[in-house]
């Protein structure tokens, strides 16, 4: 029987990112090293990278190489499972849910969080900042300091939806892999930091409404952003 090189390529990368030996943010052997691993040619390679950007598992960027995006929860055992998140329309809609569910749990998050609920927000807060550089830290952080609004809402229903979805609820945005101090990298990840800032200030000051604003408008911005960065797609290439 002949054998698909591509799709036993496809599956060992798959396996490494799903078990997280190649954790979300990180970067893949490159083109070289799995020509070099597998025995195999570069179009096969190229073809499994292909395979697994089409299951969202991958994100490839021209000139910089292939990195591992977070890969949907496993061991759903309810009747109607949670769909995965992997087209831009999948995150879109993804995102609209999360504006219906999160803006509402910022608010209750106001006037019934606890100081040691409030600090917790806070340190996930300054660990997201400094993961400009750290793609995996920032998206850890990011989700944690989502979450822990959730928590903080004092409603069990909001944090096991957040728990429920996990990591692959926050989208891997182009620009948090991009590195050497690109503007424009650089400035988006400055602009979500602040609308992370904003929705926290707005907790510790027990205002519900501007809580359940400043969470509207970050993932409303973070709609936009994503449809702006995924707009065009891109090609696997060989890493510098």
């Amino acid at each position: 029987m002949t054998r698909n090189l591509t799709l036993e390529l496809a599956t060992d990368l798959r396996a490494r990112i799903v078990e997280g030996d190649i954790r979300p943010g990180e970067k893949l052997p490159s083109e070289s090293a799995l020509i070099g691993e597998f025995g195999v040619s570069r179009t096969v390679v190229r073809a499994a990278l292909t395979r697994l950007q089409a299951e969202g598992l991958v994100q490839t960027e021209r000139g910089r190489g292939s990195f591992a995006l977070t890969p949907p929860p496993r061991g759903r055992t309810s009747d109607q499972p949670t769909p995965e998140v992997v087209t831009l329309r999948d995150h879109l809609h993804l995102l609209e849910f999360r504006i219906g569910v999160e803006t509402e749990a910022a608010a209750l998050a106001a006037g019934n969080r606890s100081e040691r609920q409030l600090h917790a927000i806070g340190q996930a807060l300054e660990e997201f900042s400094r993961g400009a550089g750290h793609p995996a830290q920032a998206m850890r952080a990011d989700y944690e300091f989502h979450r822990l609004i959730a928590a903080a809402s004092g409603n069990p229903f909001y944090t096991n939806c957040l728990a429920g979805l996990g990591q692959t609820m926050i989208a891997m945005p182009r620009t948090r892999l991009l590195t050497g101090g690109e503007h424009y990298a650089r400035d988006s990840f400055e602009q979500v930091v602040h609308e992370h800032e904003s929705i926290s200030a707005a907790i510790a000051d027990r205002d519900g409404l501007a809580a359940s604003a400043a969470m509207r408008s970050h993932l409303s911005n973070s709609r936009r952003r994503l449809r702006v960065e995924r707009t065009e797609p891109v090609e696997p290439t060989e890493a510098p």
